[in-house]
């Protein structure tokens, strides 16, 4: 993934990854918008305090309101879809069952906490263990928080990027982990 940036940073691409009005350029921008030094210090002055509360407002009310959803979701699938279901849609050999697993771990995956007994319990129920893997790894890296948290900040393109690097390298993932269980 990470070479895959690099080229097309290289040429030209992704000079501009956020979105309007998020950050000042400097991590991840290719450029300052307005070059200014940082005063950490915002509670000295009353504007900055009030323009902090504000701002703490609008982005907690933003990530309660995806967070919520997310995880309705999430709980709507554990509580209706049964671990049989998954396991024979997630089993057998082939690629079939490590695709499905990347595709599926990004709704299904709560947490690591969580994630990891639930896989265990899924292979110890026939889950291939490839699947089992992708599954991990595609929800560790694009889960519904993760996914809206990233989409709140990046462009359109960029995020298509992340999808794509994150599912091929879970996918991937899956597939080498398979390979080497057959050997």
């Amino acid at each position: 993934g990470g070479t895959v940036v690099q080229w097309i940073t290289r040429a030209g691409g992704l000079a501009t990854p956020l979105r309007a009005g998020i950050g000042n350029g400097g991590c991840g921008g290719s450029r300052l918008r307005a070059p200014k030094p940082v005063i950490w210090r915002f509670w000295d002055e009353p504007a900055r305090r009030v323009t902090f509360g504000r701002e703490a407002l609008h982005v907690t009310l933003f990530l309660t309101k995806w967070l919520l959803l997310a995880f309705l979701l999430e709980s709507l699938m554990l509580a209706f879809v049964p671990a049989e279901t998954v396991t024979s849609v997630l089993g057998g050999t082939g690629i079939a069952p490590i695709a499905i697993g990347t595709i599926v771990g990004v709704p299904a995956y709560l947490n690591g906490y969580a994630a990891l007994p639930l896989v265990g319990g899924l292979v110890a129920q026939g889950m291939a263990p490839g699947a089992g893997l992708a599954f991990l790894v595609a929800g560790g890296v694009t889960s519904l928080p993760a996914a809206i948290a990233v989409w709140a900040l990046v462009r359109p393109p960029v995020f298509a990027l992340y999808l794509a690097l994150s599912l091929s390298g879970a996918f991937l993932s899956g597939i080498l982990f398979h390979l080497w269980t057959l050997a």
